[in-house]
């Protein structure tokens, strides 16, 4: 029997429990199925339980789980797409996946997708960035995305009873809450996930596909200088700084302060705003980001992680097997619930109802987007134009002329 060595990580394996490293659950199996987790994606106990179940479900079949680091799993799994001993199964970034299937790598789950993963109620963020020219290769896994963090006090002391489900209603709100030494909103001006939202509502894109497989920016659009026109109203309802993003400083660490009503964030941000300030300890409410009309929450970036299978994969059948499993109901029901994740479809998401936080980011998400199915997406990431073209609108330069700018460089970072 193979040795499946779980990789050591506090955040996932208790060392007292495990003495720093430990084997999987489950007996000698007659072939084995390798996989790769990303780091901190699944619990201990969550990834025990589905071993368990698994090998017990499937006699002769053996899972080896290793956990990767974020940091370098591209070049690592480029590599591992072209070897002879590539995993069976890997975890990746929704985003990243028209990345990896340029290499023709990755085996097609079209039909595994239409016919035993009812691939019609996926969440449309981590579906189409798997679909790549009408060829399924990264099946949607789990689900996180931003979404409106408050304080219930400050919300409670400018008289607002409840959350808006208006982007109108929205504005009043917070400018209500921007008074008194309190900030209505901390939003940084470089909040480029938050803007495409707005821009998705309107109508926009960050970029489009031409003809031939092209791509070229798509800032400049009318509808995508709207939603840049609701992002300047908005932020102005704060104190967030117009050349920096929400990590300079991390936006957490500010609302903790005490004086500031909202942010938009993930619900992990809640973690730390607590432990920052205890008194804010149940004080935190949340809410989808709010739509343009009351019948639909605003679009959202989606993140969240697809499987695929390398075309190499020495298990592929197996493999299919597991990430039939690990994507199904039943699996996905407890993935949510342990992880506090959103689902990979629309129809679980009473799986994690009563969980306000996770809730509002489900309602979110069935709105959810990605960024565009381009193979050379993350060149635009890696020097991205979004930022200073924002910081130049809120500091009252000319929208159109910023955007073009902006465009111009998206289409040269798409086209390189």
């Amino acid at each position: 029997m193979k040795n499946r060595l779980l990789a050591c990580s506090t955040a996932l394996v208790s060392t007292a429990a495990l003495g720093g490293c430990a084997l999987l659950p489950g007996g000698p199996g007659d072939r084995t199925v390798t996989v790769w987790l990303m780091q901190d994606s699944v619990s201990d106990e969550f990834l025990r339980t589905f071993t368990e179940a698994y090998e017990y479900s499937h006699p002769g079949i053996e899972l080896e789980v290793t956990f990767q680091e974020w940091t370098g799993i591209v070049k690592k799994v480029d590599e591992a797409l072209k070897s002879d001993e590539a995993p069976d199964v890997i975890e990746v970034g929704n985003t990243q996946v028209a990345q990896y299937a340029e290499s023709n790598a990755l085996l097609d789950l079209t039909l595994e997708s239409i016919r035993d993963l009812g691939s019609d109620d996926w969440l449309p963020g981590l579906a189409d960035p798997g679909s790549i020219n009408g060829s399924q290769y990264g099946i949607p896994w789990y689900a996180a995305n931003r979404v409106v963090i408050y304080n219930k006090d400050l919300y409670a002391q400018a008289g607002i009873e409840g959350p808006a489900k208006t982007r109108a209603q929205w504005l009043e709100d917070t400018e209500k809450l921007n008074t008194g030494g309190n900030q209505g909103i901390y939003l940084s001006g470089q909040d480029w996930y938050t803007l495409a939202g707005f821009i998705w509502d309107e109508g926009g894109e960050l970029a489009v596909e031409e003809g031939g497989g092209g791509w070229e920016g798509a800032l400049h659009t009318p509808a995508a200088i709207r939603g840049m026109a609701f992002y300047k109203q908005l932020q102005a309802l704060g104190g967030g700084p117009a050349d920096a993003d929400e990590q300079t400083p991390p936006q957490a660490g500010v609302f903790a302060k005490g004086n500031v009503a909202q942010i938009i964030a993930t619900p992990a941000a809640a973690t730390v705003i607590e432990e920052e300030n205890p008194a804010l300890k149940g004080r935190l409410g949340y809410f989808p980001i709010p739509g343009k009309s009351a019948e639909r929450p605003g679009a959202v970036f989606t993140g969240g992680s697809d499987l695929i299978i390398p075309e190499r994969a020495g298990e592929r059948g197996a493999a299919i097997e597991v990430v039939k499993a690990l994507a199904g109901e039943r699996w996905q029901t407890e993935l949510a619930k342990a992880m506090n994740y959103v689902p990979n479809k629309t129809t679980l998401a009473p799986a994690i109802e009563g969980e306000e936080a996770t809730a509002a980011m489900a309602a979110g998400a069935a709105q959810g987007r990605a960024t565009p199915n381009s193979p050379q997406w993350a060149a635009v990431e890696a020097d991205n134009p979004i930022k200073p073209y924002m910081t130049a609108v809120l500091r009252g330069g000319n929208p159109s002329q910023a955007a073009k700018t902006a465009s111009a460089r998206i289409t040269a970072a798409l086209t390189s």
